[in-house]
This record gives C-alpha cells, sequence and structure tokens, in this order.
C-alpha cells in the first residue's frame, strides 16, 4: 500500500504551519473526560502553562497561552485541544505509515489503534480506558513522538517520559526501538492526591497497563480473562459446569469493564451490568455487545426472572446507578425470599473514585461530572456513602441468598474498606471477607504460566487474522493431546483451544484485526514462532506485533490483584515488574514499558509490558523474549511457595539446562 497522504503529516511534528484554528469545541460525538480537579497554587498553575508553552516557539506563545489557560479552567487539564489530528484515527496497514523501519511503522500503528474513537474511552483527552489511561498527556506530544518515530533508524531508540518525548539516542540494531516509563514519581509522592497536582502541571501521567504502552486492543483484551473467571467462579462455587439460567450481576460498561456483557453470552449466563452512562451504554449496544437496554428498575427484575427460568444466554444493561440495583435486588429477596442473582462482581473504575470512576447514587451522571470539581470534598463524601450502602446490600444477598461475590481487581474492597464500609473480616480487620478474582481463581492460572497472550496483525487484513487464529488452534490441539504435560495445563490448554475456534464468531474485534488467548510459556513460543514464519513465507501479507496485558503471571506486582496469592510477604515488593522490565529489553524486545498504577490505582501497583514486532526473522528473539516474560513470574511464585508454579518452574528448568531457579527447601 502506498503511503496515504493524510499520514504524511505525521512526519512534520506538531503542525505550526499555520497554526490551526481552535474552536474550542469538543466533538459532542465522542465521549469526554470529566473536569479534573486542578488543585494548583497561582505559581504552580504558572508552571502549568509555561511546561506547555516549552513545545512551541516563542511566537505562538501569546496565542498558546490564551488556549492552556482556558483547557485548565474548563477541563482541569491542557490537551492542547487546538492540535487534534484532521484524520479519522485508527489502525492503518502497516504500511500506510511514513517511516524508515518495520518497527516504528508498527508502533505508529498501535499507537494510532489505542486512539480509535471505537477503542478509546475518551478520545479527544488520549485516555484509553479507567477514566484516566492515557497514550500521552497532550496532543504535543503525540505529534511530537510521530515525528521521531517517522525519521528514526535501526540504531536508534526513543525514550518517553510519562508522554514526553525526550528525544532519539544512539544505540545497537538489537536494542529496543522505544523505552516507555509512566509515573515513575519518588514513593512518597505517589498519593491521589499527588498525581492530581502531577498531571495538572504536565510532568506526569499514568498509563494504565496497556493504554500507556501502546498495546490495548479494546475490550476483547478481557472478554476472555471474564469469561474464564466467570466459568470458573460457576465451577467453584455453584459446583455448576454450566452457567444456564444463572444470573451475574456487576456494574460498569466502559473500557476494559465493557468486556462483562460480552464475556456473560459467551461464558452462557444472563449479565447484568449496570451503568450510569447513556452514551457509554449505547456504545457496546451498537458494537452488539449488550443485547438489551432496560431504565426501569421493575421491568428489569421482571425480565431477570423471565430469563433466569428460560436459560436465556443475554447480556442486559440497566441504565442506572448500580447501588439502586443492589437494593432493588435485596428488596425483591426480602419479598419474595427466592434467590435471583447467583454470581456478582462490580468493574467501576475505583482506581479514582473521586474523579470519575464511581458515582454517588444520590446524584444523576451530570450532577457528579460537576461536582467532582465544583465541590470535591462532598462528592467524596457521597461516594463514600454510596460504597456503604452497595456493600450493605451485596453482604445481605451473599449471606441470606448464598449469592457469591468477588472483587474483579478494581479497587472495589480497598476503597469500600477505605470508606468505613463493612467489608473486613471482624476478627481480622486487615482480611476481607470477599475475595479477589485472583485470590479466587486467578492466582494460580498465574503461576501455571497461564495469561493474556495477544497478537495484532499489522496488515489489517481480516484474512491474516484467520490464518493466526488457525495457526493457534493447531497448537492448542497439539498441547492439550500432549499426555506428557500436567493434567492442569492440558485442561487450560482445552479450554484456550474452544476459545480460538470460537473468537471469529463473537464478532469480538473492535479496531486493529488482533486476537488474545490465554497460554503459558510453551503454548506463548510456539505460537509465535509459528506466526514468525507465516511472515516470513508471505501466507501473512504483514508483520505481527505480539504483546499481553500486564494482568498476568510476571508483569505486574500489584498486592491487591496480580500478587494478592502471594503470601510470603512480598507482595508489596515490586522487583518483578521492574525486573520484567529491564529484562525484556535485554532480550530484544521492540519497545519496553513500566508504569506506576493501573487496574487498582497510582501508588497501588508497578508494571511492566512489551511489544515485539514478528517481521520473519525474529522467531529465536522471540522464544528469549517470552522464556523471560513467563518465567519471571513463574519463579517468583515459586519462591513464595505456590505449589503450581513450584510444579511449573521445575518442568521449565527440564526443558532448558540453562535455567537455573532457587527453590525453596
Amino acid at each position: 500500500m502506498k503511503h496515504l497522504e493524510f499520514l504524511q503529516d505525521l512526519k512534520e511534528g506538531i503542525p505550526l504551519n499555520p497554526l490551526p484554528s481552535n474552536n474550542r469545541v469538543r466533538n459532542p460525538k465522542f465521549s469526554h473526560a470529566p473536569r479534573r480537579r486542578v488543585p494548583l497554587t497561582p505559581t504552580e498553575r504558572e508552571l502549568a502553562i509555561q511546561n506547555a508553552l516549552r513545545y512551541f516557539p516563542r511566537k505562538f506563545h501569546s496565542i498558546l497561552e490564551e488556549d492552556f489557560n482556558y483547557e485548565l479552567d474548563k477541563y482541569g487539564h491542557i490537551y492542547m485541544y487546538r492540535f487534534l489530528p484532521k484524520f479519522n484515527m485508527k489502525a492503518y496497514p502497516i504500511d500506510a505509515y511514513p517511516a524508515q523501519t518495520q518497527d516504528a511503522r508498527a508502533i505508529m500503528l498501535m499507537i494510532c489503534n489505542n486512539l480509535d474513537p471505537n477503542v478509546a474511552q475518551f478520545p479527544e483527552e488520549l485516555i484509553v480506558y479507567g477514566g484516566n489511561g492515557q497514550v500521552f498527556s497532550n496532543w504535543g506530544q503525540f505529534w511530537l513522538v510521530m515525528k521521531y518515530l517517522s525519521h528514526m533508524d535501526e540504531t536508534q531508540t526513543l525514550s518517553l517520559y510519562s508522554g514526553h518525548p525526550l528525544g532519539l539516542f544512539p544505540s545497537l540494531s538489537t536494542s529496543p526501538r522505544v523505552v516507555i516509563t509512566n509515573g515513575m514519581v519518588i514513593p512518597n509522592y505517589s498519593s491521589p492526591l499527588d498525581y492530581d497536582k502531577f498531571f495538572a502541571l504536565g510532568v506526569t501521567m499514568y498509563g494504565q497497563m496497556t493504554a500507556g504502552s501502546y498495546s490495548y486492543i479494546g475490550p476483547q483484551g478481557i472478554v476472555h480473562g471474564t469469561t474464564i473467571v466467570l466459568m470458573s467462579e460457576g465451577r467453584k462455587h455453584l459446583k455448576a459446569n454450566t452457567l444456564e439460567g444463572k444470573i451475574f450481576v456487576s456494574a460498569g460498561l466502559g473500557g476494559m469493564s465493557g468486556a462483562q456483557a460480552k464475556a456473560a453470552v459467551i461464558a452462557g449466563c444472563v449479565g447484568i451490568i449496570a451503568e450510569i452512562s447513556y452514551d457509554v451504554l449505547k456504545k457496546r449496544y451498537d458494537q452488539g455487545w449488550v443485547k438489551e437496554i432496560f431504565t426501569d428498575l421493575g421491568l428489569l427484575l421482571g425480565r431477570m426472572k423471565e430469563a433466569k427460568a428460560n436459560k436465556d444466554r443475554t447480556s442486559i444493561a440497566y441504565h442506572g446507578n448500580i447501588v439502586d440495583l443492589w437494593e432493588s435486588l435485596v428488596e425483591d429477596y426480602k419479598r419474595t425470599g427466592e434467590r435471583l442473582v447467583d454470581l456478582g462482581s462490580d468493574q467501576t473504575s475505583l482506581h479514582i473514585p473521586f474523579n470519575g470512576g464511581y458515582f454517588p447514587a444520590s446524584l444523576t451522571y451530570e450532577e457528579s461530572r460537576e461536582m467532582i470539581s465544583s465541590d470535591p470534598a462532598r462528592f467524596k463524601e457521597l461516594v463514600q456513602i454510596s460504597l456503604n450502602r452497595q456493600v450493605n446490600a451485596i453482604n445481605t444477598l451473599t449471606k441470606e441468598t448464598g449469592m457469591h461475590f468477588w472483587d474483579y481487581g478494581n479497587a472495589f474492597l480497598l476503597e469500600s474498606k477505605r470508606a468505613g464500609a463493612p467489608i473486613t473480616k471482624p476478627d481480622n480487620p486487615e482480611e476481607f471477607i470477599y475475595p479477589s478474582y485472583v485470590e479466587d481463581i486467578m492466582g494460580d492460572i498465574f503461576s501455571l504460566g497461564f495469561g493474556p497472550f495477544r497478537w495484532v496483525c499489522c496488515s489489517g487484513l481480516e484474512a491474516d487474522l484467520r490464518k493466526c487464529d488457525a495457526a493457534a488452534a493447531e497448537i492448542l490441539e497439539e498441547l492439550a493431546n500432549d499426555d506428557s504435560l500436567d493434567d492442569e495445563v492440558r485442561f487450560h490448554y482445552r479450554e484456550n483451544l474452544k476459545w480460538i475456534l470460537e473468537a471469529g464468531a463473537h464478532n469480538l474485534v473492535v479496531g486493529s484485526q488482533a486476537r488474545i488467548l490465554y497460554s503459558d510459556c510453551i503454548g506463548r513460543t510456539r505460537i509465535a514462532q509459528t506466526l514468525d514464519k507465516l511472515v516470513a513465507s508471505g501466507d501473512l501479507k504483514g508483520p505481527v506485533v505480539i504483546s499481553r496485558d500486564h494482568h498476568d503471571v510476571s508483569g505486574t506486582d500489584s498486592p491487591f490483584r496480580e500478587t494478592a496469592n502471594i503470601t510470603d510477604g512480598s507482595k508489596f515488593t515490586a522487583d518483578m515488574a521492574v525486573q520484567n522490565f529491564i529484562g525484556l529489553g535485554l532480550r530484544g524486545a521492540t519497545w519496553v514499558s513500566l508504569h506506576n498504577g493501573g487496574g487498582v490505582g497510582w501508588g497501588e501497583v508497578i508494571n511492566g509490558n512489551f511489544g515485539l514486532v514478528l517481521d520473519g526473522t525474529r522467531s529465536d528473539v522471540a522464544a528469549n523474549v517470552l522464556l523471560w516474560d513467563v518465567n519471571n513470574g513463574i519463579a517468583r511464585r515459586a519462591w513464595a511457595g505456590n505449589e503450581n508454579a513450584l510444579r511449573t518452574i521445575k518442568y521449565a528448568m527440564k526443558l532448558d539446562p540453562k535455567l537455573e531457579i532457587s527453590l525453596p527447601f
């Protein structure tokens, strides 16, 4: 494909000749971030303006200073809306991007995919998911990064400091092309209030997990994991091999939480998901991920009972507050004495509870967005009142009906505890009464080395994705039938084989032609090497990017989520994630990233990630990268005493004599 003419502008950097017009009107077709708090003194506010002006020649400062003051007042952050790209943002085929190297073009593609309005939660604010998961802090950074990527060669590395491109540095051809860090602040300055201040100053940002590392693939990335959790929770707590006739209730349809409705249908149950924003809800409905919408709680309860009796496989969105839904379910139980809900969770963005991640039941959506900035102290009080109401309703249903509830790693338990809700055990205030899904299900799966491995077909062709799916299915089938492997490992291969065989029929692609499945080091390596060979042979019409979610065995130190089941006292350390990031860079990843925050909040987690471009020559590199990426975490979990990890790392050492791991006696 020839370079698309409008993408040629990416080579030029920030558009200044002429200076784009600024009508100060955000696109009404898109959802937008709420106004952020600006905890800046007058002196700090002036500094924020000066920090933003550094990207521009002095002759433009008087015009842009007015813009940036307006944005701070109106939106609480300098996004540089004047420099919004005029072209339709999406993942174009890789050859359309103007760059000297294939690796750079692939990174440009991944950035554009993250900012695709069909993918991103708040595209004009460069927010991909989670309410504050940024690709960049402002549009000036976007243009400058694209310029660097356009003219860099294979002996240069681009260094990115929280969205800011520090510049290109000479490096080796085997070095990463981009090194990304987000939110790497001094630990004593890593509170949520510190984040508000530093983000307003424009000196750091929250990259979430896959947003700031350019590897988000839309909510498909969590559909599979949510499906696994739902089915596993059913097997473990309902003693049910099928979820037919079971009802799952949760909250959140924006960003990654949007996967819940689709996962419920795939898992075979009735999914009831509350969402306060109609725009967010409608987006999932238009995508076909939500099948039904209700606004009246009485009608919704009637439909739930009908769906349960008929064993419908459906997803139903309640446009309203999750607290009202939980309380209506309690009232229905008190009236009928019957259990309606079998499984419950929550995926609102409680890592930012007072900044748009959670809305109190006593306010409308619009009133909440206004109060976030106009009266943050009162807003915080109302959020915590709502959390108490939600917990009380959930407690009633779990104690009296046997409903099973779990925390989905969104900081629900943590923020409920901080709100004073009865969420901890009476005899141990440090222990929650509900498990996190990692403690309950995923921790042991991670310890086997299984996690969210994914690929993106850079050609943009659906036919390439089908070929990749078929190749992965063939490998998984072989491994599932390998009698030499552990039975539990083979079980997970079979589960993922079923997933990949059905994935194409579930219309999971949003944005780039991408796929995700869970696999261990053996499966990931064989799939990656096979895809690399398909690129080399020309069977695939373009390179393939492999990556993963941070939500995995090795990339994330998160004591209330990914590492919640590590019991040797080390779950509050972050050596694993940092070592993961460094080791991936040393072993040939195309780009690497390290973030503070992600999923459960700023200051609560450190995570690392990577991207590797398979161009037909990187089979050995893929094996080297993936062996480290997976076994780094398994080794740490084995040292902590996890039985699955101990078995897995011992087997890994048999396969590779150069792998020598310290094991507990």
